[in-house]
């Protein structure tokens, strides 16, 4: 039953949770960590762990951090609108941005926001594309709900092999007055490639864009300004929950097709991963956990795509002072899958993930989303 609180005469609120509010609880089975399976599968895809990077050339403004991801079981997602579909030395970019976030968070907004005013390159695009499938990794390429109907014909044909439709807040259909709608449904359903889409934040909208076709549904809309710009807040271990309530009845209401979930909002830690799963949640989307790995093209520093936006930002430009110290940066493999000298879920991500379900009994990722959970 929803818990409803009144706020005021004649106006309420659903009390929801983030998932800092919410724990595992262990049964009376405990099982070796060695014997958990953290394999996940979308569509014809499979990976060893659940953990995608967030779509940023803070992170994958290179092949290299792709083929990281893939090496280490992950999925790494380029930005097909940021600096890597748009200029030549992504590298050069990176370091403007990173000096101009010495002066300040608006100056490196600025210098964001001008580098992604020079024209999206498709034939650049599909030279990355290319690069990276000859490293054997998944191509996966974001692109924001506004512009896919526009690039995703040259990304496909340039070998994408997962489309990531991906805003900060989107819906199955966007109607504008004399403007032509995005009906996603329509539109998913003339590609010939698996299609993620989100973010979500409730029931009703995480039903809409699994009836679209989308094979994964994004929870949440990353690390962003939005409570403070706009006023709206994704308490992520309720809306997880309320999609994974979505998708069961989906599953009924289509004889069986599943949807996956990917959780992507305040993760940082081990535990946050544990939890979101826990909450219903098949894989994460991690941005700035991964931000201090050498591999990361802007090690130490971190941004998410809506960081750019030309009118109204909703990022800024992080500095990770801890990375930033660091004699030599931590390995991309280290943060995933360890070892770990940190002993607050910071690194082995994956490995504190293993040792939970252990300790909850529990040897797979769908069985763990049924583990009993407390309110702290």
């Amino acid at each position: 039953m929803r818990n409803y609180v009144e706020i005021g005469m004649g106006r309420e609120a659903r009390r929801t949770y983030h998932l800092d509010d919410i724990t595992v609880v262990p049964s009376r089975r405990t099982r070796s960590s060695k014997d958990v399976d953290t394999t996940w599968h979308i569509d014809a895809y499979s990976f060893d762990i659940p953990v995608v990077s967030h779509p940023t050339d803070a992170l994958a403004g290179s092949v290299d951090f792709v083929a990281e991801m893939h090496a280490q079981g992950g999925l790494g997602v380029i930005n097909a609108e940021g600096l890597i579909g748009r200029h030549e030395d992504v590298a050069a970019g990176v370091e403007r941005v990173i000096a101009a976030a010495q002066q300040g968070e608006h100056e490196a907004t600025r210098c964001l926001q001008e580098l992604h005013a020079a024209p999206i390159d498709t034939e650049l695009l599909a030279q990355r594309i290319a690069e990276i499938r000859a490293t054997g990794a998944t191509a996966a390429v974001r692109v924001s709900p506004q512009r896919a109907r526009e690039l995703a014909p040259a990304l496909i044909k340039a070998g994408t092999e997962l489309l990531f439709i991906q805003g900060s807040i989107i819906s199955a259909e966007h109607v504008a007055v004399g403007g032509d709608p995005i009906n996603l449904k329509e539109f998913i359903g003339e590609l010939d490639i698996p299609v993620i889409a989100g973010g979500v934040s409730d029931y009703t909208t995480a039903m809409h864009l699994m009836r679209t076709g989308a094979a994964g549904v994004i929870v949440g809309g990353g690390i962003n300004t939005s409570a403070a710009a706009l006023g709206i807040d994704v308490p992520m271990a309720t809306a997880i929950a309320d999609a994974a309530a979505a998708r069961r009845e989906y599953l009924d209401e289509t004889g069986g097709r599943y949807v996956h979930i990917l959780a992507d909002g305040e993760i940082e830690t081990s535990g946050d991963v544990t939890t979101a799963i826990a909450c219903g949640a098949d894989a994460v989307i991690l941005g700035a956990p991964l931000a201090p790995a050498k591999e990361a093209t802007a090690t130490g520093h971190f941004w998410q795509a809506s960081a750019a936006h030309p009118r109204f930002p909703r990022g800024v430009v992080e500095r990770d002072e801890l990375a930033l110290l660091e004699d030599e940066p931590v390995s991309l493999e280290t943060i995933l899958n360890g070892p770990s000298s940190d002993a607050f879920g910071l690194e082995n991500i994956v490995g504190g993930l293993r040792r939970a379900m252990a300790k909850c009994g529990y040897t797979d990722l769908k069985a763990f989303q049924k583990v009993n959970l407390s309110v702290s």
